[in-house]
C-alpha cells in the first residue's frame, strides 16, 4: 500500500482524537488535568485502562517473542491478576480514605517528606523510562513501514508525534484521556481480533486445529519447570503479582485514573473489571503470536522477534488488513505516551514543587506552571526515544520489565514498610538507601554468575530490590511514639 495513503490515515485518525479532546476539554481547570474532577465513569475508565496496560510493547512484543518462549507470558499473566486483587482492596481503600490527588502524599503522611519526595521521584524516572520505550518501538515500525520512504527522518517523526500527544492533553488531562483511551483502546483490540481471524483464514484453520499445529512446534508451551531459569513458573507468577501491585497499585499514572472514579467501590469494579478483559486480551495476544509463527514460513518470511508481526502484515497481507494494522498500532501508541506525559507533569507539579501548597502563585499562574512543565516531559520523551533508537534493543517487552525491576523496587519496599510497621524513619537517611538498593542489584545481577552458581535472576529482582530497600528503611527507623504510625493515618 502506498506509504502517502498510510500517513493520510493517520493524520485523520489524530483528527479525530483532537475533536474528541476538545469535546471533552472545554472549561478543564487544573483539577481536571490532575483527577478530572472525580467524575470519570468508571467503565470507560477500565475499558481505557486497557489501552494504557497493554501499549505498542504489548501489541508487538508479546506476540513476537511466542517464537522464543511460546506461551510463557501466561506464567506472568496469573500473576497479573493476583496483583489486580491486592490492589484494588489493599491500596484504593487507603488512596481514598486519604483523599489523594497524589498517591505519594501518603508516604509524606506516613514516612516523611524526603520518602515522598524518593517515592516521586522514582516514579518519574520509572514512567520515563518505561513509556519512551514502548514509544519508541511503535515510532520505529511507523519510520520503518511509511515514513523512510517519504524521506523524513526519525527524530522529526518522534517530535511530531509528541506534537501531536500534546496538542489534545494539553487543556483537559485525566478528563481528556479517559475519553481518547477509550477510542483507542476499541480501535486496537478491533486490529487484534481482525488479524487473528484474517490469519486463521489465510491457514485454513480453526481454533483448535491452530493449537494443536503451535503444540507440535512448541509455540504454545506455558510453565518453564527449571529452577535455575529466569522464566521457572513460580518466579514468574510471583514476579507478575509484584509487577501489577507496583507498575499499577504505586504508579501515578494508572491511579491517577483510577481515583477519578468517584467511590472506592466504583474504583475496585473499574480494577476488576480490567482484569478480566486483559486475560482475555493477553491471551488473544499470545495465539495470534502463534499464527504468526504457523504463517510466516509459508510467505519466506524469517523475521522473528518485534519485526515478525509488521514483516507479516505489511509484506504479504491484503491492503484492508494493513489499514487495520496501522490504526492498530497507532491506538497503542497514543495511550503508552499520552497518559504518561500527564502523569509525569501531575507528580512533578504536586510532588516536586507542591504546587498545591503554592500561596505565592494564582489559579492562573499554577496553571502556567503546570503547561510548563507538561512541555518540558514532552522534550525529555524526545530525549530518551532518541536513545532507544541508538540502542535498538531487539525485545523491547524484556528491556521495559528489566527497567521495572530498578526502578520500581524501590516504590515497592516504600509503600511495604509505611503500611507493615508503625517505625518512624530518620527523614534525611532515606534518600541514602532508595538510591543504594538499585545499586546492589545491579551489583549483585552483574555477578551472578560468581555468587549464585547456576541460578540465574529473572523478573524476582524486583522483589529483591524492594527487599533491600524495606531492610535499609528498617535499619534507619525507630520505634514510633504513641500516635504515630499507621494507626494515626487511618484516624
Amino acid at each position: 500500500m502506498s506509504p502517502v495513503l498510510l500517513f493520510i490515515i493517520l493524520i485523520a485518525y489524530f483528527a479525530l482524537l483532537l475533536g474528541v479532546a476538545w469535546a471533552t476539554s472545554r472549561n478543564a481547570d487544573n483539577d481536571s488535568f490532575f483527577i478530572g474532577n472525580k467524575s470519570s465513569n468508571w467503565m470507560l475508565v477500565a475499558f481505557g485502562m486497557v489501552g494504557t496496560t497493554l501499549s505498542g510493547a504489548t501489541f508487538i512484543s508479546v506476540p513476537g517473542n511466542v517464537g522464543a518462549d511460546g506461551f510463557g507470558y501466561a506464567q506472568i499473566l496469573i500473576g497479573y491478576v493476583i496483583g489486580y486483587i491486592l490492589v484494588a482492596y489493599l491500596l484504593l481503600p487507603l488512596y481514598y480514605r486519604l483523599k489523594l490527588t497524589s498517591i505519594y502524599h501518603y508516604l509524606d503522611v506516613r514516612l516523611g517528606r524526603r520518602a515522598y519526595q524518593s517515592g516521586a521521584g522514582f516514579f518519574i524516572v520509572s514512567r520515563l523510562l518505561g513509556a519512551t520505550a514502548r514509544l519508541y518501538l511503535v515510532v520505529n515500525i511507523l519510520q520503518a513501514i511509511i515514513l523512510d520512504s517519504l524521506g523524513i527522518p526519525f527524530w522529526i517523526t518522534t517530535l511530531v508525534i509528541l506534537a501531536m500527544i500534546l496538542m489534545y492533553t494539553y487543556q483537559g488531562g485525566v478528563k481528556t484521556i479517559v475519553w481518547t483511551d477509550t477510542l483507542q483502546t476499541s480501535c486496537m483490540l478491533f486490529g487484534l481480533f481482525a488479524c487473528v481471524w484474517f490469519l486463521l483464514n489465510e491457514l485454513g484453520m480453526s481454533v483448535p486445529e491452530s493449537l494443536d499445529a503451535m503444540r507440535s512446534q512448541g509455540l504454545s508451551r506455558i510453565f518453564t519447570t527449571d529452577f535455575d531459569s529466569p522464566s521457572f513458573f513460580l518466579k514468574q507468577i510471583v514476579a507478575g503479582a509484584f509487577i501489577v501491585l507496583t507498575m499499577t497499585g504505586m504508579d501515578q499514572e494508572m491511579m491517577q485514573k483510577t481515583i477519578s472514579v468517584k467511590t472506592v467501590g466504583d474504583s475496585q469494579k473499574n480494577l476488576l473489571t480490567l482484569t478480566g478483559v486483559l486475560v482475555v486480551v493477553l491471551m488473544a495476544f499470545l495465539f495470534l503470536g502463534g499464527l504468526l509463527y504457523l504463517y510466516a514460513p509459508s510467505v519466506g518470511v524469517s523475521a522473528t522477534g518485534d519485526k515478525i508481526f509488521p514483516a507479516v502484515v505489511m509484506g504479504h497481507l491484503p491492503a484492508t488488513v494493513q489499514i487495520i494494522f496501522l490504526i492498530a498500532l497507532i491506538s497503542a501508541l497514543f495511550p503508552s505516551a499520552d497518559g504518561a506525559i500527564t502523569a509525569l507533569t501531575s507528580s512533578f507539579c504536586i510532588d516536586i514543587l507542591g504546587i498545591k501548597r503554592r500561596e505565592d502563585l494564582s489559579e492562573a499562574g499554577k496553571e502556567r506552571l503546570r503547561r510548563h512543565v507538561h512541555l518540558g516531559f514532552a522534550f525529555l520523551f524526545l530525549l530518551l526515544v532518541l536513545a532507544f533508537k541508538a540502542a535498538d534493543n531487539p525485545s523491547m517487552i524484556v528491556v521495559i520489565l528489566k527497567l521495572a525491576s530498578y526502578t520500581y523496587g524501590p516504590l515497592l519496599g516504600l509503600f511495604a514498610f509505611g503500611m507493615m510497621t508503625t517505625r518512624t524513619l530518620t527523614d534525611r537517611l532515606v534518600p541514602y538507601v532508595t538510591i543504594g538498593a538499585p545499586i546492589l542489584c545491579a551489583l549483585l545481577e552483574y555477578n551472578q554468575e560468581y555468587l549464585l552458581g547456576s541460578y540465574r535472576l529473572g523478573l524476582e529482582l524486583l522483589m529483591v530490590n524492594g527487599i533491600l530497600v524495606y531492610a535499609g528503611l528498617f535499619a534507619i527507623s525507630q520505634r514510633a511514639r504513641a500516635g504515630a504510625g499507621p494507626a494515626a493515618v487511618a484516624a
